[in-house]
């Protein structure tokens, strides 16, 4: 930490089209604030930014479908997501808006400067219009016949019917969704970033500057520049959104994942006067906190844009999580599968550190991970409330009824190596927590902090201090304890000890516990703070590990509960909750939906001779590997062992099967297809599918035989 100054954190800009889940939480506004607390506890001179992305193609379908203007749900939704964050702790600086004059304003000056330094190309390209409306059309403004499935109603990037992902030109009788009307093709100006310009540099500055960034956003970003990057518009038709202030771009705007990274520059402007130190400082560290599948534009896009324009820092680093999918099934607004923080806080009032902690110990640090409503209640009741909760309560419990409610003395003369042990943990807890923390590993730092708490409750159970009480007491009176004889009264100053040693070494792991949770857990810790009667300055970072933060002789208030159970009933309302939001949301599409007929069979094509068929080979592989290719929604490519020999295959099935679960399949290949470039990738065969309603299925032996065997 040493080489940097101060410390500029960023959380992704949520669109202000919905409110936020806890996907949304788990994947980076949780792993930003605690960050960020551990940060602000060491006394780092750090800000924390975020706001909502308010421009955009999702806010004007959410306003269309809401029968309102853009501005009434950015308003609204802005409101929502800045009261749910609020509510859960996350500890924004500032929680900006990019449709504010600040933003708009510090967008078009950074346009102008690359224009001005002649950074863009200048290209036109026919695109869909409505005559009626007289406007482009987004993709989603588009709607026709899917090709797939026959559903008439398919969006022109995706049908929600059969899920497949689409393009306008691929539509059947492609029409506005605004007027009804016809489409025409007309030819539009648009200003690219040429990205492929800045290949060189952005390899220099991430495979050969950065190899310490996670695998999955290291790798993500390797096969992007792999694959070689191309010219990217930054600019769109649209009448909503940041306008390109140049004179001859009426109806343009900027294209939004241009304007939304410079977010949080305009937010850091909004938040203080200072805003250059910390965006323009070599001596500042900029962490971007998000989610996988924003990684391309905050480690490409971005930096990119921060480099043409000059005079930025770039980031040090990008800390990407992996999605949270729930109850086994991924998240989905559309179908209303989500858990949905503002639900979660009416439904669980002060208990946000319960899912705080929940989403932290599973997050998908690595991979998807899943969140369960049993999960949530197991790790409640066996590890906050079992381990931690309970330790602090039978340290401060046991305090009140055998030290009079004060912190007791040490008596280093009855110390033992048990004590010893332990007060060393102190000091290894800490630099285990801050080695996990300073390199985001954020599930492994806060395991730990449930580990000091565990040791904490070994130690009170292995030293019984309710038990020596009880043969204390017996001696004072003049008897014998009937299950410890060997105490006598000449041991009563020694038990004494034994008592205090134990609870003061008890009460002062009960204050690092505050500290150590307190990035965590703020709202708990708060509670420690409160019944320890100390003020919050003990919460930083360089008191961790230090056994005098409760001083001898302090009165301390009465034990609070810090958690309670979560019982059954919960748990199954919550996932009835579920169930019900989804069938809610499949109902209501589909009284929407108009009936459509199920696709009839394919109709069978022209007769061939047997000479005709004679001339395919058609041989059994066994798939080897399988990888999406870059920046292509539908295809896969495969490695295909056809015996003599292994040909690479581009397929379009990526809709339709996962790579991981295909390989070791078996499949049938024309092996004597002419080869095509897909993608810049050349691809040696083709694999036969059949299609069933809609789903791909391999046209493959009925049982396993030997790669390349023909098929006749």
């Amino acid at each position: 930490m040493a080489k940097f100054n101060r410390y500029l954190i960023t959380a992704a800009l949520p669109y202000a089209n919905g409110p936020v889940h806890i996907g949304h939480l788990a994947g980076c506004y949780l792993p930003a604030d605690i960050y960020v607390r551990y940060l602000r506890a060491k006394k780092a001179d750090v800000k924390f930014v975020c706001g909502t992305d308010e421009h955009g193609v999702p806010i004007t379908i959410k306003a269309m479908k809401e029968g309102v203007s853009p501005q009434d749900v950015v308003d609204k939704y802005h409101k929502i997501i800045g009261d749910s964050f609020a509510a859960m702790g996350i500890s924004f600086d500032i929680f900006a808006r990019t449709s504010a004059p600040i933003h708009h304003q510090t967008s078009q000056d950074f346009f102008l400067k690359m224009y001005n330094d002649g950074l863009f190309e200048e290209k036109e390209s026919e695109q869909f219009f409505d005559p009626e409306k007289e406007m482009f059309l987004a993709d989603r403004y588009i709607i026709g016949t899917c090709p797939n499935c026959g559903n008439d109603k398919a969006y022109g990037d995706q049908c929600e019917r059969c899920g497949r992902t689409l393009s306008p030109d691929e539509l059947i009788n492609p029409h506005s969704a605004l007027s009804n009307a016809p489409l025409v093709k007309k030819k539009t100006k648009h200003w690219y970033m040429p990205l492929q310009n800045y290949e060189p540099w952005l390899k220099e500055y991430i495979i050969d500057g950065h190899k310490e960034w996670k695998n999955n956003v290291y790798g993500q970003c390797k096969s992007w520049l792999d694959s070689g990057l191309q010219s990217r518009a930054m600019t769109r038709d649209s009448n909503w959104g940041i306008k390109v202030p140049l004179p001859d771009a009426e109806g343009k705007v900027l294209y939004v994942w241009f304007d939304a990274p410079i977010g949080y520059i305009s937010a850091t402007k909004e938040l203080t006067d200072n805003w250059a130190d910390y965006w323009c400082k070599d001596d500042t560290k900029l962490v971007h906190f998000i989610g996988k599948d924003n990684i391309v534009f905050h480690c490409i896009i971005f930096p990119a844009m921060l480099k043409a324009h000059g005079g930025f820092v770039l980031p040090d680093n990008v800390p990407a999580n992996e999605f949270l999918n729930i109850e086994g099934e991924k998240v989905s607004t559309s179908r209303n599968w989500a858990v949905w923080v503002n639900d979660y806080i009416e439904d669980f009032p002060d208990q946000q550190d319960v899912l705080r902690y929940v989403l932290c110990a599973t997050a998908p640090e690595t991979k998807d991970n899943d969140f369960t409503w049993k999960d949530f209640q197991d790790r409640n009741n066996s590890e906050l409330v079992a381990v931690f909760g309970n330790f602090v309560n039978r340290a401060m419990v046991l305090m009140h009824k055998l030290c009079g409610g004060k912190v007791p003395p040490l008596h280093p003369e009855f110390m033992n190596d048990g004590d010893t042990e332990i007060l060393k943990e102190f000091g290894l807890a800490k630099e285990k927590i801050e080695t996990s923390l300073e390199t985001y590993r954020f599930r492994e730092a806060l395991s730990e902090v449930i580990e000091f708490a565990r040791k904490g409750n070994q130690y009170l159970q292995k030293n019984e201090p309710w038990i020596l009480a009880s043969v204390l007491e017996k001696l004072k009176n003049g008897e014998q304890h009937a299950k410890y004889p060997q105490y006598e009264e000449k041991d009563i100053a020694f038990l004494q000890g034994r008592i205090d040693i134990c609870l003061h070494i008890a009460l002062q792991m009960t204050a690092n516990l505050a500290i150590f949770s307190h990035p965590f857990l703020p709202f708990t810790a708060k509670k420690i703070c409160h019944m320890l009667k100390v003020v919050d300055r003990m919460l930083d970072w360089e008191n961790a590990g230090s056994d005098k933060l409760v001083n001898v002789g302090y009165s301390l208030r009465p034990p609070e509960l810090l958690f309670k159970q979560v019982e059954n009933e919960q748990v199954t309302a919550q996932v009835e909750k579920l169930h019900a939001g989804l069938k809610q949301a499949m109902d209501a599409a589909a009284a929407a939906a108009p009936a459509v007929e199920e696709a009839p069979p394919a109709p069978a094509k022209p007769e061939i001779q047997y000479d005709d068929f004679a001339k395919l080979d058609l041989r059994v592989g066994t798939i080897l590997q399988a990888e999406k290719v870059a920046k292509a929604d539908k295809l896969l490519k495969l490695l295909v062992d056809i015996g003599t020999e292994q040909r690479t295959v581009v397929s379009g099935i990526a809709m339709h099967f996962n790579p991981e679960d295909i390989v070791g399949k078996q499949v049938t290949l024309v092996a004597n297809l002419a080869p095509r470039k897909m993608r810049g990738i050349e691809s040696q065969g083709m694999i036969l599918m059949a299609e069933d309603k809609g789903k791909l299925v391999f046209v493959n032996p009925a049982e396993a035989i030997t790669p390349g065997s023909g098929v006749s």
